[in-house]
């Protein structure tokens, strides 16, 4: 798969250099000399591209002058996810059916920016990691852990036996974030774009939450509502170390 634009290449350079196969770079980058000395120290060859040329294997993308061809994204074990989130107190996001790419490489994006989550997809009617996601993510991928699950309940069960409190969020009908006193460790559900939560899921939760919002008619997209409800976890997550 590809990577496309300057910081999401950069970034995979300095955190996972050896998933980078080859780098095409714009003739005359103004950031060539760097890219050049981190790709000769992990042996990855670069190919000069002219301007057009380079357009043209971006797809017409804005590639900021470099695409990486790289290896396709590697998901970590649900197992390991579900061990190390609970050794290092992170917060499991579980993404029930999203589709589309564009919010889920926003998700990655933020939540990598918070710190302290992880995130679980299913294999099944979901949007996968793709060079989009990677583009839009920024290089988020590289500094969160990314599980994928054939069976979501099965997966939030096995989170709750571990000992994680297990939360949904909802348009209507939860209780407010700001009134919520987050349990932790902390599993958070987050439906898709269209349908919301599947009640499969609903019935294996301990509560259910919602942001306030002053119009009933408009809804947030799940990017937008998982960078919310991630800061106000971060926010009370933090408050209860202590000082």
């Amino acid at each position: 798969m590809k990577l496309y634009g300057k910081n999401p290449v950069l970034e995979r350079l300095k955190s996972n250099p050896k998933s980078i196969q080859k780098i095409y770079l714009q003739q005359g980058h103004v950031e060539g000399g760097y890219i050049r000395q981190k790709a000769k120290k992990w042996g990855i060859p670069i190919h000069d591209m002219p301007a057009s040329k380079l357009l043209k294997l971006a797809r017409n993308l804005n590639a900021q002058g470099i695409v990486a061809e790289i290896e396709d994204f590697q998901f970590a074990a649900y197992d390991d996810v579900l061990a190390t989130a609970l050794q290092k107190g992170a917060t499991l996001i579980f993404l029930d059916g999203l589709n589309d790419p564009q919010n889920l490489g926003v998700i990655i994006r933020s939540l990598s920016c918070m710190g302290g989550f992880a995130l679980v997809l299913p294999a099944h009617h979901s949007v996968d990691v793709t060079s989009t996601v990677l583009r839009i993510a920024c290089g988020g991928e590289n500094h969160m852990p990314i599980a994928k699950v054939t069976n979501m309940a099965l997966a939030l069960r096995q989170a709750k036996e571990q000992g994680f409190w297990l939360a949904g969020s909802v348009v209507e009908g939860g209780k407010e974030i700001f009134e919520t006193e987050w349990p932790f460790p902390l599993a958070l559900v987050i439906g898709s774009e269209q349908k919301g939560m599947r009640p499969i899921m609903q019935k294996h939760l301990d509560l259910l939450v919602s942001i306030p919002m002053n119009h009933e008619r408009l809804s947030m997209n799940a990017a937008q509502a998982t960078t919310i409800l991630g800061y106000e976890i971060l926010r009370q997550r933090k408050s209860l170390r202590p000082t």
